[in-house]
């Protein structure tokens, strides 16, 4: 019997999906097996994981499972973190799989590949602060978002109760939330939406004004990848909420109860939130001597293949690499990501058909950044048109809203992914406003 040729995706985030699908649709099972591994059972779209965290979006409407997907589209599925690469026998090495009392499910195991793709994604960046990893939450996944939102429901629990027993008292949810970027700054915006209808939950006495949020940039301002007009603008808005706004102040070091700041200020905080930065997922067993970045990414050539071996390739935030002429790498971003899936997708095949592969062009399409129902900021076009046209108001939340429907789109092809943009209308409508439990 022939053997298959075996193509494994490592990571189910937007880029490693989309490949996946893609090259499930092309092959098929017949003489391609097509493996796609992930730590999680699930997927939901990384942009979206604020708004899980607050309880805005029920993930259990919006995630996508991979076992039901990978029926769809020709490809199998296995549930596993990678714990190292082997490219001397052409193999990675699964970790072993753990109950949650501690017993082994599955021990260490290998898979053989023949192509190999990269797409773990990225995880937060602590910089090494003392105490950031102990005593802050992190949204990297859906795990961490519900965990967030799971603390958040009880300390406005908490705040309630204390308010019925006595109306005079000044009880307040304190919320501290590390870095500037889109993350924070959406996450600050959306903990306001959500509190304001917590009263009709059950927390009568319960309001936004029970918030005290705290945003922290050791940067000069917010939203770096924005025109500063758009930042300042994001930045009054925020500051209309009541959400505090700290810029030019570096974090030294996070206890159980504050956050220690290089100007000498103690913030005391009930949630500590970090989204200063990202870096590659580290690898425990090693990646067999793959170019990386100082940052842990695999630094991959214009093909996307990795610098020291041909048949693996690197793409979204793990993968590193400089374009022609530019003075900085492809940023961590979910458009970063769709756009390799696609080079990839086409270097893949031209690969196993003995043809010349295409360099990967990265087409910044600007960024934007919502803050919840209250407004959306950014910019668009970025080197379309030699240029940005920043957006505001309406028009940038139509195009927030376009691009995760695009997304769906990428990951469920025309037919499925039209039926849930409708379905997520209708359900925008009849579902609760937020996810209580």
């Amino acid at each position: 019997m022939t053997r298959k040729t075996q193509i494994v995706i490592v990571g189910g985030g937007a880029g490693g999906l989309e490949l996946v699908r893609r090259l499930g649709a092309r092959y098929g099972r017949r003489r391609h097996d097509i493996i796609l591994v992930d730590r999680n059972r699930t997927h939901i779209w990384k942009p979206l994981l604020h708004e899980v965290a607050a309880g805005s979006l029920d993930a259990n409407l919006d995630e996508v499972g991979y076992r039901s997907h990978c029926h769809r589209w020709g490809y199998r599925y296995f549930f596993g973190t990678l714990e190292a690469v082997d490219r001397t026998s052409r193999e990675i090495v699964i970790a072993p799989l753990h109950d949650d009392d501690g017993s082994v499910l599955i021990a260490r195991h290998r898979l053989r590949f023949d192509y190999l793709v990269l797409a773990m994604g990225s995880v937060g960046e602590d910089f090494g602060t003392p105490g950031a990893r102990e005593h802050c939450l992190f949204l990297d996944d859906r795990t961490q978002a519900d965990r967030f939102r799971a603390k958040l429901l009880n300390h406005c629990l908490r705040v309630s109760l204390a308010m019925r027993a006595d109306p005079a008292v000044e009880a307040r949810v304190r919320i501290a939330i590390v870095g500037g970027g889109a993350t924070g700054v959406e996450l600050a915006a959306e903990l306001y939406n959500a509190a304001a209808a917590l009263r009709y939950y059950g927390l009568e006495v319960f309001d936004e004004t029970r918030l005290e949020v705290t945003l922290i940039e050791a940067g000069p301002r917010i939203l770096p990848a924005l025109p500063e007009r758009l930042a300042d603008a994001a930045r009054a808005e925020l500051e209309a909420l009541g959400v505090r706004v700290l810029t030019g102040t570096p974090v030294t070091e996070v206890t159980s109860a504050a956050i220690q700041t290089g100007c000498g200020e103690q913030i005391r905080a009930d949630l500590k939130l970090w989204a200063a930065g990202v870096r590659a997922a580290a690898l425990p067993g090693g990646s067999d001597g793959l170019e990386t970045s100082r940052a842990g990414q695999f630094v991959v050539r214009p093909t996307l293949q990795t610098t020291l071996d041909d048949r693996i390739f690197a793409i979204g935030d793990c993968a590193w690499f400089m374009p022609p002429g530019a003075e900085r790498p492809v940023p961590p971003r979910a458009q970063a990501a769709h756009q390799m899936a696609t080079c990839a997708y086409r270097n893949l095949i031209g690969l196993m058909e003995a043809r010349d592969l295409k360099p990967f062009h990265y087409q910044d399409h600007g960024s934007l950044v919502s803050l919840s129902r209250f407004s959306t900021v950014g910019s668009l076009m970025g080197n379309l048109v030699g240029g940005r046209m920043a957006i505001e108001g309406r028009l940038a939340r139509f195009v927030y809203t376009s691009l995760y429907r695009m997304h769906l789109i990428a990951i469920h092809g025309w037919i499925k992914g039209l039926a849930l943009i409708l379905v997520g209308r209708v359900n925008a409508i009849i579902r609760p406003r937020l996810k209580l439990h």
